[in-house]
């Protein structure tokens, strides 16, 4: 490995994690050295293994060892080191004391730095109450006057950790692909599912074939999905899914299940202005077009004429099995039916003709 910077960051494997120390592998005789403190969970356990890569940034020799951190902790930053971070980039460590005007006092080792509201967090702003007494991670935007004014950015390091994360699920992440997720939250549009420490969006439209209106029918918070990647937009760090695309398509049977001809009763499930869908089953809805209503004329506002539910008699017009286009027309009730037939049944030949029973003895 080339000489080293002091500040200088790089990416190396963990070879040991022994005790107190992480020791990484610098392609040369001997090793690096990084406190396994740094590395600790809220819980004191350790979050890497050996073989890992890691990101770590060179602090210099001590005592004989080429000494890295991940950040330079505040309780043992001197100035000279917290100057060496500033020029470096190198993140560092502190305590938010007290909310003051126009943002926070930060204890960082020796010295008080400032932390405006605006650098304080990132996306999700909290309330300032929220950050004090917090041991927080900081990037030193302004050191001057022998560390009497620092300036520090809390959001720096965010926005680089979610920078960090975006490029390597632009790798992980492609449409079309099949993932794995947990539903965080339920909306009325959709349902947020986190997939690798990242959160989609399932539409609503997409969770299945079937209409839906009430999404905690079929999902609930912590429940584990699978869901296919239709879209995404790392512009806009907006991730897509679909469920429905897992399903299998009724309409790849809807040929070998259903005639032009064939007679359904079924209900509305959604009403348009130009006519009635109506929902011959699960994921699949024909159309019975204003044209092909009894009593109805061009300009009815069929909203007020009918209601999503209602059942209606159909007969289906014709199939577009590619198109996934269904068309149906206005049929008598079986209901109806059954008394024409009754009612057919009854007559004897040698009664009085009737001309409507003739009629319907023709149809």
């Amino acid at each position: 490995m080339n000489k080293l910077e002091v500040g200088q960051e790089i990416e190396t494997t963990v070879v040991a994690i022994s005790g107190d120390s992480v020791f990484l592998d610098l392609n040369s005789k001997s090793e690096g050295v990084l406190d396994t403190a740094e590395l600790l969970d809220k819980d004191g356990k350790i979050t890497i293994s050996e073989n890992d890569k890691i990101k770590v940034f060179f602090l210099g020799y001590i005592n004989g060892e080429m000494r890295f951190t991940t950040k330079i902790a505040g309780d043992k930053a001197d100035k000279s080191m917290l100057e060496n971070a500033y020029q470096n980039g190198i993140p560092v460590e502190g305590k938010v004391e007290k909310e003051i005007k126009g943002g926070f006092e930060v204890k960082i080792g020796e010295v008080r730095g400032f932390c405006p509201y605006s650098q304080m967090g990132y996306k999700q702003k909290e309330e300032p109450s929220f950050y004090v007494g917090k041991v927080l991670s900081f990037k030193i935007a302004e050191f001057k006057e022998n560390g009497r004014n620092v300036l520090v950015s809390n959001r720096a390091i965010l926005e680089a950790e979610n920078q960090a994360k975006m490029d390597e699920l632009k790798q992980s992440l492609k449409v079309g692909m099949k993932v794995k997720g947990t539903v965080i939250s339920l909306q009325k549009y959709g349902a947020f599912v986190d997939v690798k420490g990242f959160q989609a969006l399932l539409p609503i439209s997409e969770v299945s074939r079937a209409r839906i209106d009430d999404l905690s029918t079929v999902l609930h918070e912590g429940q584990e999905i699978e869901a296919e990647i239709i879209k995404i937009d790392w512009n806009t760090e907006r991730v897509s899914l679909s469920t429905k695309t897992l399903e299998k398509d009724p309409w790849d049977e809807i040929a070998t299940k259903y005639s032009a001809g064939d007679k359904l009763d079924a209900p509305i499930s959604r009403i348009a202005d130009f006519g009635l869908f109506i929902e011959i089953e699960p994921g699949i809805d024909g159309l019975l077009h204003i044209s092909e209503i009894e009593d109805i004329q061009a300009n009815t506002n069929l909203r007020k004429a009918f209601k999503v539910g209602d059942k209606l008699s159909v007969i289906i017009k014709q199939i577009d099995a590619e198109a996934h286009r269904l068309s149906l027309m206005q049929a008598s009730s079986k209901e109806e039916d059954t008394s024409a037939e009754e009612y057919l049944n009854s007559q004897d030949d040698s009664d009085t003709y009737n001309p409507f029973a003739a009629l319907l003895k023709k149809k």
